[in-house]
């Protein structure tokens, strides 16, 4: 009786119905940390599948899609709030529109009791569908791919060995996958054939990769160093910050350590106007017996070491002092580090903690050469969110690192989801291309992976102020991503193309056999 009412309110109420729509899109935030629910995935998917295939009409279906993506880009990205205020729900608005489409082809090949062909052609086509919306809202320029559904299964290890076959991207299709099968088997039950199948495919996928797929093979390990100073705040912050990173360091000598990596921003001066800071961080090296790799956040006025302006660069120091070895951030954080169109959304200032000056972008990504004791080692560094794009890491592995680094700070974000979110991020990049990757930060959450994508080591949380030494496992070879690069991505865009051109055979075959068709006429009794 309760369930026939909540289906009369759904009918009879848009304002039931958006609601439901909303809260449908945000179950799967629940697989992300900080809950980390990671098998919820599978299933939160359904009471939006549900709802959308139930629209009385396209509209309504694109309508569910796009309150559900408000609703999931608002629960993935909530943490937000607090720096940009109601200009995180515009946002959230405008990337949830790209839902849109995908109800409605939810509803088209799911309304009704649908056939065995409708569902198994959804098996496929809603999945697709649901990986062309991750792609499009990965663009740098649209906040890049945080919360893409694949990457809420870092610490499932068969998971993480798809993510070595197709990247996140396969991860995400087959979690829409399973979730699609469950909705045809609650509504379809002349499709539950085909649905069984499908899910079926999907566990035979997952087993083949877990047994055939190639695996990196290790050949070493090297001693990784994060020195992560934890929240200090005040006027003095950067330079007090930059006492913590250099008492937390002189801990390090004796250790054998091949490498000391300090978070996002952790020199708040250019080294170049700063050179009492540059002699003290080699000194460091020395101390230590190993390079130190920090992160400048300042505005450079060198012309010769590239354009001016405020720049976020990594820099290697050795024990005598810079190597010239340097990468300048490429991607940066929309309104966090820029802001886009700033003439049209300049008002972004002055309601939130948007970016008053455009930081400067950097143009190519850099492997660096670290060597300690005799031995070599290949390093990738990355920036902050960087690390969310796999095609960087993928990139940078395929120059030849062994070791990917992120040197991130979320200080901002300090008591939200995102420090954890950040961190996860790094597993997946790690099992994608076979590569153990460091994350560092300022004040947590730090982690280190192994090329499987395991953890090699003890999260520093957020409430930590602490040098730890990792011991990391290098691997050679290559991963399927890195060799063949985002093809599901390639797979569903073919598989949305056979269903378009498909979908337009019939309506032309409905036209044609519409105009063939003799005029009725009246009969007059005559």
């Amino acid at each position: 009786m309760r369930l026939g009412r909540w289906r009369q309110r759904l009918g009879s109420s848009p304002w039931w119905r958006g609601a439901a729509a909303l809260l449908a899109g945000a179950l799967p935030a629940l697989a992300f940390p900080a809950p980390s629910l990671w098998w919820c995935a599978y299933a939160a998917l359904v009471p939006w599948l549900l709802l959308a295939r139930s629209a009385d009409s396209p509209r309504r279906a694109a309508l569910d899609g796009w309150l559900g993506g408000l609703g999931f880009m608002l629960a993935v990205h909530h943490w937000l709030l607090p720096s940009l205020h109601v200009f995180t729900v515009v946002i959230a608005a405008l990337l949830g529109a790209l839902w849109a489409p995908w109800g409605v082809l939810v509803r088209r090949l799911l309304h009704g009791v649908p056939t065995p062909g409708r569902g198994a052609a959804a098996l496929v086509a809603v999945p697709s569908g649901w990986l062309m919306v991750e792609l499009v809202r990965s663009w740098q320029g649209l906040g890049g791919p945080w919360g893409l559904l694949g990457s809420s299964q870092w610490q499932v290890a068969p998971a993480l060995r798809l993510a070595s076959v197709g990247g996140v991207w396969l991860v995400s299709l087959l979690v829409v996958a399973v979730n699609t099968g469950v909705a045809v088997l609650l509504v379809a039950r002349d499709a539950r054939a085909p649905a069984v199948a499908g899910l079926v495919a999907t566990a035979a996928v997952t087993g083949a990769a877990w047994a055939w797929a190639p695996r990196p093979q290790t050949d070493g390990q090297a001693r990784v160093a994060v020195v992560q100073p934890g929240v200090i705040d005040g006027a003095d912050s950067a330079e007090r910050r930059f006492d913590r990173e250099e008492a937390l360091t002189r801990r390090l000598a004796g250790q054998d350590v091949d490498l000391v990596v300090w978070g996002e921003s952790s020199v708040s001066f250019d080294l170049a106007d700063r050179p009492d800071l540059a002699r003290r961080v080699a000194a460091l090296s020395r101390a230590v017996d190993a390079d130190v790799l920090v992160n400048v956040d300042a505005r450079r006025r060198d012309a010769d070491a590239g354009s001016p302006g405020i720049h976020k660069t990594s820099v290697l120091v050795g024990p005598g002092g810079p190597t010239g070895e340097r990468y300048d951030k490429m991607r940066l954080v929309p309104f966090g580090e820029y802001v886009p169109a700033r003439t049209l959304l300049g008002w972004a200032t002055s309601v939130g903690k948007a970016a008053g000056e455009d930081r400067v972008r950097g143009t190519r990504q850099v492997v660096m050469d670290v060597r300690h004791g005799g031995r070599e080692l290949r390093v990738g560094p990355l920036v902050c969110f960087e690390s969310a794009f796999p095609d960087m890491t993928r990139e940078l592995t395929r120059d030849g690192a062994r070791l990917l680094l992120a040197q991130s700070s979320t200080s901002t974000f300090q008591h939200s989801w995102a420090p954890g979110q950040h961190a996860s991020l790094a597993a997946v990049r790690a099992a994608e291309t076979g590569r153990p990757m460091v994350h560092a930060t300022l004040t947590g959450v730090s982690a280190v992976y192994g090329p499987d994508g395991r953890r090699a080591g003890a999260w520093l949380p957020t409430s930590a102020s602490a040098a730890r030494v990792y011991t990391v496992p290098t691997a050679h070879g290559s991963t399927l991503y890195v060799r063949f690069g985002d093809w599901p991505v390639h797979a569903a865009v073919a598989i949305l193309a056979v269903l378009a051109a498909a979908e337009a055979a019939r309506l032309l075959r409905r036209r044609t056999a519409a105009s063939e068709a003799p005029p009725a006429h009246a009969w007059d009794g005559r």
